[in-house]
């Protein structure tokens, strides 16, 4: 089956018909809709299938427990109203290059997998990558059930709701010392590569970044009878604090976004009670995230302190600096370079966290990146051209030929 065939009957899971965005949140119906394509798509290869104690979907060609695998994926789920390319790409480039090297006749030294990792965006809990946090033993069994959602559903819950047994969560290190080599293709969330010209690149590093969360807790009153002089208005230090989040941020090179925010009681005709906004901030090293997050903390207690407002602020996830496997990323741009019959590739860093980034503690972890033309991502915008994710294809092919065929 053609790159083509299989983007086409992956396009429409999932997909909101209003907004043309994707909401393929974990453990839901358009969750398990992936998960049924994936499983398709596997048992049309006649790969051996598996879902791991922690919901990560697996497709193996040669026996798992030989060791030293080569796996290859991504993620299937979405941010709310996400793109098209964020995680599936990696997937459907994934198949289409075990197409290709099958067609090219090649004998594999080496077994190899393909796997969806579940809940990456983190959209549903809050928390990203949660399937391959789990699986390397960064996020613990405890931590994993005390998760929930908008509505008040707990992860347990919600695996139940769609037939997985939450009672197996939990660190998977035999599964993780199979994997020799684990190898992410991914579209670039931003424009470096559409700059230099080159429609596919390999990554350095992925800088360190988290969530915070802001609670800015005043007092309920009347919108229309309270005196401006006497509300506690917590919507003020919320509203000021986003911009000295940005200022903080452009100052230092690095970036800080309030994306998400809650109200109570959320009425168009009362000054809020509470109002609390999800921070996320990245930059190029963990001082410069450490001194820009510190300088938002400090605004917010400023701005909250002067309207009489309470504030509290909790970090809810942190992944510190990730610096691929030097060797494996070098491999990468030796073969995507056939020994100097092709310019050598990019290498660039990105601010977007990954699978890949959480492995990489646990086994040797490599990116390759495809070209997005505009750099929008997280967006019904996102976008790639069909020639770039085919060149992606094409590299990934490669890249897997050199690991596990020869």
């Amino acid at each position: 089956m053609s790159f083509h065939q299989m983007w086409g009957e992956l396009a429409p899971l999932g997909r909101d018909p209003r907004t043309g965005g994707y909401r393929r949140f974990a453990w839901t119906g358009a969750d398990a809709e992936c998960r049924a394509w994936f499983r398709e798509q596997a048992g049309r290869r006649g790969l051996a299938q598996e879902t791991d104690r922690n919901g990560n979907q697996w497709a193996w060609l040669g026996d798992p427990t030989r060791g030293d695998a080569v796996v290859t994926g991504s993620h299937l789920d979405s941010v709310p109203d996400g793109g098209a390319f964020d995680g599936p790409l990696g997937i459907v480039s994934a198949f289409a290059a075990l197409d290709e090297l099958r067609g090219r006749g090649v004998e594999f030294r080496r077994p190899l997998a393909i796997v969806n990792f579940g809940d990456e965006e983190g959209a549903r809990f809050g928390l990203a990558c949660v399937g391959s946090r789990l699986a390397a033993g960064r996020l613990t069994r405890a931590e994993a059930f005390a998760l929930t959602d908008a509505e008040g559903t707990t992860l347990p819950a919600a695996m139940e709701a769609a037939g997985y047994d939450p009672e197996t969560l939990g660190p998977d290190p035999e599964r993780l010392a199979r994997i020799g080599a684990f190898v992410e293709l991914h579209v670039e969330q931003g424009r470096a590569l559409d700059l230099t010209g080159d429609p596919v690149g390999v990554a350095s590093a992925i800088w360190p970044h988290g969530r915070w969360r802001f609670d800015f807790r005043g007092e309920a009153n009347h919108a229309g009878t309270t005196r401006i002089e006497d509300r506690r208005d917590p919507m003020l230090p919320y509203a000021e604090t986003v911009l000295a989040a940005r200022r903080a941020a452009r100052l230092a090179g690095a970036v800080a976004t309030f994306g998400k925010v809650a109200v109570a009681p959320n009425g168009v005709n009362a000054v809020p009670s509470l109002v609390q906004g999800w921070l996320d901030s990245r930059a190029t090293d963990q001082p410069t995230l450490d001194r820009v997050v510190a300088e938002i903390e400090r605004a917010a207690h400023e701005h909250a302190g002067r309207h009489g407002v309470d504030l509290a602020v909790a970090r809810e996830s942190f992944t510190p600096v990730v610096e691929f496997a030097h060797a494996l990323r070098d491999e990468l741009g030796r073969l995507l370079t056939r020994c100097g019959s092709r310019p050598p590739v990019p290498v660039l860093g990105t601010g977007a966290g990954h699978d890949a980034g959480i492995l990489s503690g646990s086994v040797p972890t490599a990116m390759l990146f495809v070209r997005n033309p505009t750099g929008v991502s997280h967006s019904p915008a996102e976008r790639a051209t069909e020639d770039d994710c085919l060149a992606g294809v094409a590299a990934l092919t490669d890249v897997l030929e050199g690991l596990a065929c020869r």
